[in-house]
């Protein structure tokens, strides 16, 4: 575990924030720049004097991407270093994992990351998009632009790659498409070649894949360039720090998000140009994954501000009712402890930059958490 505290010397009684995330396993290529959001969000916050005149501590855990290791990372950050609250991306593997010891500890929990919704807690708010936000623009670009009747779909086996191409067949299937096969590779799988054979027999229109973020992104697209597979790709689980490591093999790759280092706002441009002055050299590309981080911790800072103090009961109640205005733009976990966010529609250049196709203001997330409705 590594404990470290952004900005000035701590106060004698400073608030934790626990940040359980893949920093090894999956999540490794995209966990350095959610830490550096985190630790720019804390720098910025301390500098104009902390929350409620205390100033924040980041405690970092490595969850290693999966289930196992959360349960260390959560139980470490919860009942041994008694974080305020816990606010990080991670696998749905690990936040499934975590949500029991978060629901025990009675600890709040903004997750950060994109998933395949329907996750419910009362201890937990999503500030990332879901399925019903990000899959209507991929496939209604691809049936529209291409006329693809026939997708294949690729993913990761574990819930985030099943639930997100669960819901991607529903939807294909419900505007008149035909899913010609679904393949999966466990999490840490590297060799996709069966795969992409049974890919190439089938002789789909277009492709669409959901694997575990990072690692798998990388192989699964690098094999399918060599296999020549040429056919309109949708990936669901790729971010734009991800696709700029990959290199020319993103390139043509459809992605939509609520956040591309292009968004044309003063939010964005300040966010940008505070990120490249703290971290220079050193900065990992902003994402899909590392700027809802940063909004997070505003949102907790607005929440905590709003009760009047860090009580847990009072700061979730209080989470529903605050916003931001962050580089995405307005964010507010009012719908069913979820987010209506503006999603983009993207194609990813050689260089790992995004050309942004078309713009869907405010898209709600759908039915998440009934149950939890505000």
């Amino acid at each position: 575990m590594v404990t470290g505290m952004a900005g000035g010397a701590l106060a004698a009684d400073p608030i934790k924030i626990g940040i359980p995330v893949g920093l090894s396993g999956a999540n490794s290529v995209v966990a350095p720049s959610v830490v550096q959001s985190a630790e720019l969000a804390a720098e910025e916050i301390n500098a104009a004097g902390g929350i409620l005149g205390r100033q924040i501590e980041l405690v970092v855990a490595d969850d290693a991407s999966g289930a196992q290791g959360a349960q260390r990372a959560f139980d470490s950050l919860v009942f041994q270093d008694k974080v305020d609250v816990l606010i990080s991306m991670e696998t749905s593997a690990a936040r499934n994992a975590g949500l029991p010891i978060v629901n025990r500890g009675k600890v709040p929990y903004i997750y950060t990351s994109f998933y395949e919704g329907k996750s419910c807690s009362p201890w937990m708010y999503v500030n990332a998009w879901v399925p019903e936000q990000q899959v209507a623009p991929i496939v209604d670009h691809f049936m529209k632009e291409f006329g693809a009747k026939t997708f294949y779909l690729v993913g990761s086996d574990y819930a985030f790659g099943r639930g997100m191409l669960e819901f991607t067949r529903s939807y294909v299937e419900a505007n008149g498409g035909t899913v010609l096969g679904e393949e999966y590779l466990p999490m840490d799988g590297s060799d996709w070649t069966a795969i992409i054979s049974k890919l190439k027999a089938a002789n789909p229109d277009a492709l669409i894949t959901s694997t575990a973020g990072g690692a798998p992104n990388v192989t699964l697209t690098k094999q399918l360039r060599a296999a020549g597979v040429t056919i309109p790709y949708g990936n669901l689980a790729v971010d734009e720090g991800t696709a700029a490591t990959m290199g020319a093999d993103a390139e043509g790759i459809f992605i939509a998000a609520s956040y591309l280092t292009s968004i044309d706002s003063p939010e964005n441009k300040a966010f940008l140009a505070a990120m490249e002055k703290k971290f220079g050299a050193d900065l990992k590309t902003p994402n899909d994954l590392s700027v809802p981080q940063y909004e997070a911790i505003y949102l907790y800072k607005a929440a905590v501000e709003k009760a009047g103090s860090t009580d847990p009961e009072a700061v979730i109640k209080a989470l529903g009712e605050v916003s931001v205005q962050g580089p995405r733009g307005h964010i507010q976990m009012n719908k069913q402890r979820h987010t209506p966010l503006t999603m983009y529609l993207g194609q990813v250049r050689a260089d790992g930059s995004v050309d942004v196709i078309a713009t869907f203001e405010n898209v709600d997330p759908g039915d998440q958490c009934p149950q939890l409705a505000n």
